[in-house]
């Protein structure tokens, strides 16, 4: 009886849902809880259920569930409630995926710090694509394979047991007292982790932290769809994309963007394509540089994703450890550089790199002949021995148009990869898809990034790769009429509080193809001591963007986007994009991000409004 209520309810929902949950790839801040991600949400859509009130207006007013769709939203928390009442588990209990495998990865990695046992339990074969003997050498992951008949035969286990089962269903799960992960996987969709029993809850909040960090969750267009097959409205099958024209189509696209003849990798996020790069750039050093320390290189304040990663990275495999880059500010990258590579090279290991140009939120960039010079120069060992040229690791994804990696770019020489985040201009705020590409100095690294791209099952959807197809055309026009827009608000900005400090790009590197359609701005403050003059600003930044989203709410956000295709998107990095970054390196600053089509003047009028307030 309630699961017939249950998927009605449902049937409803998908009725009269907002256009937004399958559109947006970012939500609005400014009714969104961090602490209460997800949680909220699902507390005010049971209220309707009981209720039995599916109107579109009382969806619309629900509080965000989470600021990226890659990390969840609202179509996943209600299949994931949804399949969690069918199964009488509670909601948390149920986690989806875009990925088939990184479920998996997620257990496997919390049992590697608990120094606990994984059995992956499986009736038919396991996809082709899952490489346990990769798990155990790259990742360090440890697991013993078993096939059987049936559930009936899964026995008692001292440590945790993963049924993987690749039936097309999505619902109901035979779960017993000896499985303690239930993983339903489909070829489109992607999977479906059931977590079963109180002793396991605790693995929650570190599978959660998986799918934020290095895969993301089921997209809002497959969540759709398998809301639909479990309340059986439609067919799974419907609305499937040419993914083959559309991928070459993509591929030809970055290729003509990046002035590179290597092929491009796509994958269902930007921290997904960075995850398969970070894994495939060890697995390349543990064959070549066998028993060599390998050192990545990233900046301390740069994208809490990034910093994140690279760290959760090194905390699992005993001979790879994060470097400090400081990059912003008083630091010069191309200094700092220098310093860390020759400190790397006397101790013999292997340096990569990863750094955004420009850099995040500071957008400033390096004197790039220079960094060119340092990354090129030839280092010795403490034996004496050449040393390892180091990867470059770039994230272009403020700027991805400049043409880095071309024949005659400034990193022509440089063994550089470079990756752009999708969900900014590529796509222009419709999909979150990521994608990569080397130089020609690099190719040979694409084949093992390319390895744990697809062991991962992170590659980028039929959808994702459809919208990309339709958007990267006309990328490099979007980003000229953004930074068209953006300067002209940058120096209107200048012009009304010349006191405020904005960083920006200067005009001699906008000739130079740097072109960014973001700045960050601090607001001049005051007060006696700096915590008082700390707090004045922060209380600014946000009476500046209230202001913005309250008079301006069609256009101006409280988001964290960027290379949207229309509005003003505004955030504070400290509180949005350097989430897990440490509290000493983050920026209490507001960033701003400008599309090619908004109503300038109407911000101008707002911004100045806002000045004689102050």
């Amino acid at each position: 009886m309630k699961e017939d209520k249950v998927l009605n309810f449902i049937k409803n929902v998908l009725e009269n849902m907002p256009i937004d949950w399958l559109k947006l790839t970012t939500h609005r801040l400014d009714i969104y809880n961090e602490k209460l991600a997800k949680t909220q949400f699902l507390e005010q859509f049971e209220i309707l259920f009981k209720e039995n009130n599916s109107k579109t207006a009382a969806l619309g007013a629900l509080s965000t569930a989470f600021d990226y769709i890659r990390l969840g939203h609202p179509l996943s928390s209600i299949l994931e409630w949804a399949i969690a009442n069918i199964n009488n588990l509670k909601s948390e209990d149920v986690i989806s995926f875009s990925s088939r495998t990184m479920p998996v990865l997620a257990v496997l990695r919390k049992n590697l710090f608990d120094n606990k046992k994984t059995r992956i339990i499986y009736t038919n074969d396991l996809p082709d694509f899952f490489d346990p003997e990769v798990l155990k050498r790259v990742y360090g992951y440890k697991l013993e394979l078993k096939k059987v008949e049936s559930l009936k035969e899964i026995s008692e286990y001292n440590g945790s047991t993963i049924f993987f089962s690749q039936k097309d269903a999505i619902g109901n799960a035979d779960l017993n007292s000896n499985i303690d992960f239930f993983i339903t996987t489909h070829p489109r969709f992607g999977s479906i982790l059931l977590i079963n029993g109180e002793k396991n809850r605790n693995y929650i909040p570190e599978i959660q932290h998986v799918r934020r960090r290095e895969t993301i969750a089921m997209t809002p267009a497959n969540c759709f769809s398998a809301l639909q097959q479990l309340t059986e409205t439609t067919s799974f099958d419907q609305n499937k994309s040419n993914d083959g024209t559309n991928k070459q189509n993509v591929v030809n696209s970055i290729k003509e963007i990046t002035g590179t003849s290597t092929e491009a990798l796509l994958a269902s996020s930007g921290l997904s394509m960075q995850y398969a790069i970070i894994m495939g750039l060890i697995d390349n050093a543990l064959q070549y540089h066998k028993g060599k320390a390998i050192k990545f290189i990233v900046p301390p304040n740069c994208y809490g994703g990034t910093n994140d990663q690279a760290r959760r990275v090194a905390a699992c495999i005993e001979n790879v450890e994060v470097v400090d880059l400081p990059v912003d500010g008083d630091n010069d990258m191309v200094k700092s550089t220098h310093t860390v590579l020759e400190k790397i090279a006397y101790e013999d290991a292997v340096p990569y790199i990863i750094a955004e140009i420009p850099t995040n939120p500071r957008v400033e960039v390096p004197d790039l002949q220079k960094l060119q010079k340092v990354l090129n120069a030839s280092r010795k060992t403490a034996s004496g021995e050449v040393a390892i040229d180091p990867v470059f690791i770039l994230d272009q994804t403020f700027c991805p148009n400049v043409q880095f990696l071309a024949n005659d770019g400034i990193l022509s020489s440089v063994r550089t990869v470079s990756y752009v985040s999708g969900s900014k201009f590529p796509s222009g705020g419709k999909c979150t898809a990521g994608y990569c590409v080397t130089n020609e100095k690099a190719e040979a690294l694409l084949s093992k990034i390319e390895k744990h791209l697809v062991l991962c099952d992170n590659e980028a959807t039929d959808l994702q790769v459809e919208i990309l197809a339709e958007q990267l055309p006309s990328m490099n026009q979007r980003i000229k009429d953004a930074y068209k827009n953006t300067r002209e608000f940058v120096n209107f900005i200048r012009k009304t509080l010349p006191a405020a400090n904005i960083n920006f790009v200067s005009e001699e590197l906008a000739k130079e193809g740097f072109t960014p359609s973001v700045f960050s701005l601090d607001l001049p403050t005051k007060g006696h001591t700096n915590e008082e003059r700390e707090a004045y600003k922060r209380a600014l930044n946000h009476k500046l963007i209230d202001m913005m989203i309250n008079q301006i709410p069609n256009e101006s956000k409280y988001c964290v986007s960027y290379g949207q295709l229309k509005g003003c998107y505004w955030t504070i990095p400290a509180t949005s994009t350097q989430g897990t970054t440490k509290e000493s390196d983050k920026d209490y600053i507001a960033r701003v991000s400008v599309s090619p089509d908004l109503d300038l003047e109407l911000h101008k009028k707002v911004f100045s409004d806002f000045v004689e307030k102050m």
